[in-house]
Order: structure tokens, then sequence, then C-alpha cells
């Protein structure tokens, strides 16, 4: 769904809850916290742009809607029907997943992503390093793994796409030295990784931006927020998807929490990578 047809569907999903409410729109606005002007703008005709998510969030848990519902991702969980999602999901690791996750991507479109990597940042890899990280831990077929960081490029090139993420700055520079889990990914490999990271990064801001904390004052597990949708986490060969407003709420604070702690921006990241390809050689 294109994203002018999806602000389409909400807009009309959001009249039947204000309907099926009984409220005036005053009142309406007051009981999702936004001011009537606010409320009138997201149900105007000009308008080409979907709510914000703690918007979306509000009317979702103030009135009983799906959120799913509510942005025309499914038919179920309408006014009247049991809307309330499986908190969390918990299930195996595997390529049906990696299916899932652009599925999500897709979804997300008009909503910032949040997302803490593994290792690296997916859409940026290297063919060389999607196949070390398969050989290591045998997560999928190599091309596979190739193909789908490649339709996450894509996705994030699309008009709309935005995407924030953090790594700790050791973690990137234990991989441009070989160390940890990267022992064995010849310097060459790194170097064009790093030459890669380099040109992408500068090719998708702002649409795409890397921040960079101390890993030697806080730390963090893998995690992804799709905007108010929904959040997973990735626990090697597990992984829990997040259902719940309340739960998706406190993974955006702690990944904000390490935007505030970055000690590299957007802006610096070319500067830190070109002086990591000169400690390759």
């Amino acid at each position: 769904m294109k994203l002018q047809e999806r602000v389409t569907l909400f807009q009309q999903r959001l009249q039947q809850v204000i309907t099926q409410s009984g409220m005036n729109r005053s009142s309406f606005a007051s009981s999702i916290s936004v001011d009537r002007s606010t409320l009138s703008q997201l149900l105007s005709p000009e308008n080409v742009r979907l709510p914000r998510a703690d918007t979306v969030a509000s009317i979702a848990e103030n009135h009983q809607i799906s959120i799913d519902w509510l942005l025309g991702l499914t038919q179920q969980g309408s006014l009247g029907a049991n809307i309330v999602p499986e908190a969390l999901q918990v299930d195996d690791y595997s390529t049906s997943i990696l299916e899932k996750y652009l599925e999500w991507y897709r979804e997300a479109i008009g909503y910032k992503i949040r997302y803490v990597p593994t290792t690296l940042p997916d859409l940026l890899k290297t063919e060389a390093v999607a196949e070390y990280e398969f050989n290591r831990y045998g997560s999928g077929k190599v091309d596979q793994s190739v193909r789908d960081n490649q339709l996450l490029l894509l996705q994030q090139r699309h008009p709309g796409s935005e995407l924030e993420t953090s790594l700790s700055l050791q973690s990137l520079r234990s991989f441009a030295l070989g160390q940890g889990i990267w022992q064995g990914l010849k310097v060459q490999s790194r170097i064009e990784q790093l030459q890669r990271m380099i040109v992408l990064t500068d090719e998708l801001y702002p649409g795409f931006r890397w921040f960079l904390y101390d890993g030697k004052e806080t730390y963090s597990s893998s995690f992804t927020i799709f905007g108010p949708l929904r959040a997973t986490l990735f626990l090697g060969h597990l992984y829990v998807v997040v259902n719940s407003i309340e739960h998706i709420r406190k993974l955006t604070v702690r990944f904000d929490d390490l935007i505030r702690m970055a000690i590299v921006h957007p802006h610096e990241i070319h500067k830190t990578l070109e002086g990591l390809i000169d400690e390759c050689q």
C-alpha cells in the first residue's frame, strides 16, 4: 500500500473511532492528548503524513483499537472486536523471520525505525561480511542473506524511509581490527566494508542516521523498533516480537537514551570510518 493510500485509510478508520466513541472532536482530541487543530489536521484531505507514533499509540490505548487495524495493516482488531494482541511472541530464528523483517520494514514506512544491530547494520553489509557471518552462525542461505540485505538497502532508499541505528564505538573498532568474532575475516574485506559504509552513510543521510555510543559507559542488546507497530529483540537463535504499546514505549525510551549518550554523531561517522581504515592498514 502506498503512503497516501495508508493515510487515507487511517483517516477513514480514525473517523470510525470518533463516531463510535460518541464524542465531539474537541472531546476526542482531549482523550488522546492532542488539541482540536491537530485532530482536524490529521483528518484533513490535504494531509499527506501519518500521525506521530505517540498519537497513534494514544488512540489505540485510550479507545481499545488495534494499531495494525488503525494503520490499515490488517482487517482484524476493528471496532467491537477483541483487539488486544499477544504481548510477546517468541520463536526460533530462521529464514522466515528475515521475510517478516522485510515486511515489517515496509509496513513502517512513514514512521521512524530504531535499530541496534547485533554486529553491523544489515543494509550496509558487503557480500563478504554477509558470507562470513553465515559461515560462522549458519543463520540461513548465503544468497538469501545477501539478497535480504540488498532489499533492506532498497527499502531505505524509498522516499519517506527513516532509520536511526546505534552501535558501540568499541564494537565497530573490533570489526575494523579483526578482533573477537571478526578474527579470520581478511583485512581487505574489512577495509572494503568500511569503505562501503562511508559511501552509503553519505548517500542515505539524513534518512539513515548512525550514532555510536561508548560501550564502556553503557550496553545494549540487539533490538529493532518499527515505529509504534512492534519491536523485535534478537537473542541468538531466538527472537522476541513485542506488541505491547507500553513495552514499545519503554524500548523507544531506551533507544533514545543511547542517542543522547552518543559520542559519535551522524555527521562524524565518515571521519570515524576513515580513521578506522587507517588503523587497518
